[in-house]
């Protein structure tokens, strides 16, 4: 049952198009027989005319049918066939060096590329190609391969091309390479909207809502403590984590295994591993994780290290509420806080406290 104020706050949403409440409700519009979801583009209709639904079946089981236009049976923002097709093509080919005419070949127009990877990655796609291309760049200079050869492979015939192309990237020109990490970055469709997995090869650093708040000074903080590039791509804790993630929101995982890595101050990563111990289902306060780490006063520490967790769901941050019972504050928005709290009580997205952590600063 969905209150009058809850509907109130979803009816809002929607007229505002607010992304953190994709997944958490759709709108059934009685005088069209249309269900959509909260960032459709149609004009709004008035909320008596509206009908709120947790979930896509609950409005097919009502008789409303779905929207053409936002395709409420889609994950949020999932991504199109066309950027499937080009980042399919980079992943194939990631040393080439795109032109029109490859466009031409794949039938799609350059113009239409760079517009949807600007909106999906918040680059265009040669950005993304040139990227992709100096990190494998990268990992072939480190592996021992001379950079002229590297600078050919990488369809450059000018090394200062290719050294400023590099430098632009990477931060150092390329006889530098060995000064500096990479880390890789991939964007993830989840039944809540698009998430950013950033990793190198060996753990998981960040997981976040693509529109979670601060995240741009989220991601140079990690820049800046990893002191590493960031590149697109993918990895084994991406390919590891999406599939987890996935089966997550279906309800299959019981444990992540990804292994992750935790960047934080010594207090930060015992109230994480706290966090790690509040069982499914179940929340804890802020004064609760203060008490079990033996500072009962800590509390507002507490709530400023939850905030500051860079894994949303893998590390449940989500499950800590303020002492009288609200929500309190969540960094994907509220919405999805108590959407994640009222699906693991319901027992539909089982958890588990063990997992592989890599406690390093």
């Amino acid at each position: 049952m969905i209150t009058l104020e809850i509907q109130k706050e979803y009816y809002q949403a929607l007229l505002n198009k607010t992304t953190a409440y994709e997944g958490v409700f759709y709108v059934g519009v009685k005088t069209t027989g249309v269900f959509c979801r909260p960032t459709c583009a149609a004009r709004k209709p008035k909320f008596e005319h509206c009908e709120f639904f947790k979930t896509a079946q609950q409005a097919l089981l009502a008789s409303y049918r779905p929207c053409k236009r936002c395709r409420p049976l889609s994950q949020p923002r999932q991504v199109s066939d066309t950027i499937q097709q080009l980042v399919e093509a980079v992943e194939a080919n990631p040393e080439k060096r795109w032109k029109d005419e490859d466009f031409r070949e794949l039938s799609i127009h350059a113009s239409t590329a760079r517009r949807q990877f600007q909106k999906r990655f918040g680059m265009t796609f040669v950005e993304y190609a040139r990227a992709r291309r100096m990190g494998i760049a990268m990992k072939q200079i480190r592996a021992g391969h001379q950079v002229i050869d590297v600078q050919l492979a990488t369809g450059y015939d000018s090394s200062s091309g290719f050294r400023d192309a590099f430098s632009r990237i990477m931060g150092v020109p390329p006889i530098r390479s060995g000064a500096i990490r990479t880390l890789i970055a991939a964007w993830l469709d989840t039944y809540l909207g698009p998430m950013l997995a950033i990793a190198d090869e060996d753990a998981l650093y960040l997981l976040e809502f693509v529109d979670r708040r601060g995240l741009e000074r989220e991601i140079e903080r990690l820049r800046q403590k990893t002191q590493a590039a960031i590149v697109p791509g993918v990895s084994p804790p991406i390919s590891s984590i999406e599939h987890e993630v996935g089966a997550y929101f279906a309800g299959t995982l019981k444990v992540f295994q990804t292994p992750v890595h935790l960047l934080g101050t010594p207090f930060e990563r015992r109230v994480w591993h706290e966090l790690l111990k509040i069982p499914t289902g179940q929340t804890r306060s802020y004064a609760d994780i203060a008490k079990a780490l033996g500072q009962p006063s800590a509390f507002r520490a507490v709530a400023r290290a939850n905030g500051a967790n860079q894994l949303a769901i893998v590390i449940p941050c989500h499950r800590v509420i303020q002492a009288n019972g609200d929500f309190g504050g969540y960094g994907g928005g509220l919405a999805r806080k108590r959407w994640l709290i009222e699906q693991e009580k319901q027992g539909e997205v089982p958890l588990d406290d063990n997992h592989p952590i890599d406690c390093g600063n």
